[in-house]
């Protein structure tokens, strides 16, 4: 494209702009997460002979993680097994951190229920998919909507802006449905929920591994690398989630809810399985290794 052309410069303009922060501000250590504008804070850091951190969220490590790795004092993982994407003497495992209020889990599944107008008696799906709503997940609970009465499912219904208006339409008179463009209030929606549907971003299965519920996962395939499907098999191996690609979505997710919610010891065996995952204090452990390695 023609706007790359101007790439070099930016990059320039970058470093010169990371070199007034930094003798600003003059920091200790530096730690990075990922994403294209972590790269020159973090080069910068290493050239400057900083020491540099990196954590990497997911199962599958970004190309910025990559190059940075070999220079980074440490690498925090979410999980094992990523020795294929940096020095093995390098990397701590230490998981995702995930908000207080989720680690703590406070509520109660009948205060949830409140919470969102549902019924004590029947269990609960959980959809969500992430900040916007996922398009492929909207569109398969529209199409078998009336399934959820049907086998005695209730449903809270994350959709996203973009999804809402046709959602508030569809679930009108239906009082065991709950349909929201967002959801701030998130330990509430995993307390109510018996059965989860969601991406699987980092940040969503560490949550999900701490609330321990019975997921199905439908990976956004259009993420950097596909890392949400390399996520979502992580736990799948482990026999702790189920998996449906996001193409298969439409005529698949609904029914396989369905048979999951009937199978008891399924979901037992998911809970038992994902709660083996979760890691409650990730950002003390993150936290503590920098703060060592910086005396």
């Amino acid at each position: 494209m023609i706007k790359n052309i101007f790439l070099p410069f930016k990059i320039v303009k970058s470093f010169y702009q990371v070199s007034k922060i930094f003798k600003g501000f003059q920091p200790d250590a530096v730690i990075g997460v990922g994403g294209y504008s972590s790269f020159p804070v973090l080069r910068y850091a290493q050239t400057k002979g900083i020491p540099s951190f990196i954590h990497e969220s997911n199962s599958f490590a970004g190309k910025t993680n990559i190059m940075l790795g070999k220079k980074a004092t440490k690498i925090f993982t979410a999980t094992e097994n990523m020795q294929q994407f940096f020095p093995k003497d390098k990397i701590v495992v230490t998981g995702n951190p995930v908000r207080k209020s989720i680690v703590d889990g406070h509520v109660s599944k009948e205060e949830a229920l409140q919470f969102f107008g549902l019924s004590i008696n029947k269990k609960v799906v959980l959809s969500i998919g992430g900040s916007l709503g996922a398009q492929s997940i909207n569109e398969a609970i529209d199409k078998d909507l009336e399934q959820f009465e049907k086998n005695g499912l209730q449903l809270i219904w994350q959709t996203g802006k973009p999804y809402l208006a046709r959602a508030k339409e569809r679930v009108n008179g239906r009082s065991e449905i709950f349909a929201a463009d967002f959801i701030s209030q998130m330990e509430y929606a995993y307390a109510a929920a018996d059965i989860v549907i969601s991406r699987s971003g980092a940040m969503a299965i560490a949550e999900l591994c701490l609330v321990k519920k019975p997921v199905i996962f439908v990976p956004y395939p259009f993420a950097a690398e596909d890392h949400q499907t390399a996520n979502a098999k992580e736990l799948v191996n482990r026999n702790a989630a189920l998996m449906i690609s996001n193409n298969l979505a439409l005529n698949e997710l609904v029914p396989t809810v369905i048979k999951l919610s009937e199978n008891e010891e399924m979901q037992n065996n998911m809970k038992q399985n994902i709660s083996l995952l979760a890691v409650a204090n990730a950002d003390e452990i993150i936290a503590t290794q920098i703060l060592k390695s910086i005396k």
